[in-house]
């Protein structure tokens, strides 16, 4: 017997039911499709994203790598304050498409004439700012010396000035505006002031008043430039940012890191003025200077300064013999104390009196003063930690400085060079200020503890990334270059704060290459 026979109407039921599922597998299809394609453009924007992570970091050890060669050599490339063949666009990995043509940039603050006015591509040496971490030191050098140098800063009021010095200082007093763990404790999220150096310059924030705004100014994406949008943002107060003295905010005169290495231009340890065996010092400083300045030096330390009236009988350092076994009584506080001074001294147990082979002459300061700090030192330590660059520091940490005269800072500003040149080599040295004739010997002793003319502490952001099509990574880094080999001190991704440059602007060479534009 037959079976039944299919109506029409069943007929076109089935048909349907057919079409519906062949849609319905057809939407899953391009569902699963689609997500997939989103997956491997997910997974190759995240290998993306690495690769440019991975150039940035190239980028810190290309610098550490620059460090270890010798200065002569980095002079005639170009030096490292601002060299575009060195630091801008550098190709890690070539090809013909713009999209894989993967770069790294180092960039670091452009200043003019004493102000921060936009970026550069090279490096940024620490001791251009003021170390937080030695800045009670000032106090030695000055009454009042921290405060006096937190106050040149724009924005600075002296309740915050107090409260800073509060919270970096070992004790618990409070001082005339200031704040201790009296105040801290009693906020509804209670905490104590570290009353210690800082880890890190964000330690600030948890300082009484000091607020984001304050510490890292209208430029939020750090890339040196206030854009339109940055720009329209109010600091707090009556901050005068007419001249952006404000726009990276506080931040950008703040290290904890600044320190110089105590070495002769050729990289050998300087000659301790103030070592206690005096015939080894005596060799040494004949070796690098002459016998004359030898003598003199080894009897400075044995009868120290002569009285001023007795300079008429004075007699020369260079034919005088030196008597070993007495030791030294003096201890050389400051290479500029030899200058213009005579000596005390025992010829055969007869008094007589050394004249000085440093005269206080402006005109001879330039004979004399460069090889004396370039090859001498009165401490024993490998390094000196926390003194201020005056060949980059800003216009208002120039000013901070106790004892620093007013119109002096001008003539600095107007006369400096960022880097030591081969026709100025006594700019190594902060002194240069003294043998320009711009301040005198008297107030140069004064200012000599807290100046320099270089750094081994350099700063960098590094920025890896492509010609087209591709994503950037920031990291800015702080390297120490005081020792054998470079060391990384820290290492900060800024990446989160957006892109703060374009592609093009930081070397991409494809006429197409738009990349990652700055952030708003």
């Amino acid at each position: 017997m037959s079976g039944p026979i299919l109506t029409d109407g069943r007929r076109g039921s089935v048909l349907l039911v057919v079409l519906v599922v062949v849609a319905l597998m057809t939407i899953g299809g391009m569902a699963y499709f689609d997500w997939s394609f989103i997956e491997h453009r997910a997974a190759q924007a995240y290998a993306r994203q690495i690769q440019s992570r991975a150039l940035a970091d190239s980028g810190i050890v290309m610098v550490e790598t620059l460090l270890l060669e010798e200065p002569l050599v980095l002079e005639q490339q170009g030096g490292l304050y601002q060299n575009p063949s060195l630091f801008q666009g550098v190709v890690i990995s070539d090809s013909d498409a713009a999209a894989l043509r993967a770069r790294v940039s180092i960039v670091a603050p452009l200043m003019d004439y004493g102000e921060y006015i936009g970026y550069r591509f090279g490096l940024e040496n620490e001791s251009a700012r003021l170390n937080l971490n030695t800045l009670l030191l000032a106090d030695d050098y000055a009454e009042n010396g921290a405060r006096l140098q937190l106050m040149a800063l724009p924005g600075m009021t002296e309740s915050i000035a107090d409260a800073i010095l509060d919270w970096l200082d070992e004790d618990d007093d409070i001082r005339d505006l200031g704040a201790e763990s009296q105040y801290y404790s009693s906020l509804d999220e209670p905490y104590e002031p570290i009353n210690g150096p800082l880890e890190s310059i964000d330690q600030l924030l948890m300082v009484r008043d000091v607020s984001v705004d304050l510490l890292y100014g209208l430029d939020s994406d750090r890339n040196g430039v206030v854009s339109p949008a940055e720009s329209m943002r109010v600091l707090p107060g009556e901050i005068d940012n007419s001249t952006g003295q404000m726009n990276r905010g506080w931040a950008a005169y703040f290290t904890l890191y600044s320190a110089e290495a105590l070495l002769t231009p050729e990289g050998e340890a300087k000659i301790d003025v103030n070592m206690e065996d005096l015939e080894e010092l005596h060799s040494l400083l004949e070796a690098a200077l002459g016998v004359e300045q030898a003598n003199f030096i080894v009897a400075y330390r044995q009868g120290g300064a002569a009285d001023a009236d007795a300079n008429n009988n004075a007699i020369s350092a260079a034919g005088v013999s030196i008597d070993f076994q007495q030791p030294g009584s003096e201890t050389i506080t400051s290479l500029l104390s030899l200058v213009g001074v005579d000596v005390e001294f025992s010829d055969n147990g007869a008094p007589a009196v050394l004249r000085s082979p440093f005269p206080e002459s402006a005109g001879s300061y330039g004979s004399f003063l460069p090889d004396l700090l370039d090859n001498l030192t009165v401490s024993s330590s490998e390094t000196m930690v926390g003194r201020l660059n005056v060949n980059q520091a800003p216009r208002a940490l120039l000013n901070s400085i106790p004892n620093m005269p007013v119109e002096a800072v001008e003539q600095i500003i107007a006369a400096r060079t960022p880097e030591v040149t081969p026709d100025r080599p006594e700019r190594r040295h902060a002194e240069w200020i003294m043998m320009d004739g711009i301040v005198d010997l008297e107030t140069m002793k004064q200012l000599a503890p807290l100046l320099t003319g270089g750094g081994d502490v350099y700063r960098v952001q590094s920025i890896g990334f492509f010609d087209e099509e591709g994503p950037s990574t920031r990291i800015e880094a702080v390297i120490d270059d005081t020792g054998p080999t470079p060391k990384l001190l820290s290492r900060l991704d800024l990446t989160p704060l957006g892109a703060g440059y374009s592609a093009a602007e930081l070397g991409a060479t494809d006429p197409t290459a738009a990349g990652d534009s700055p952030a708003p």
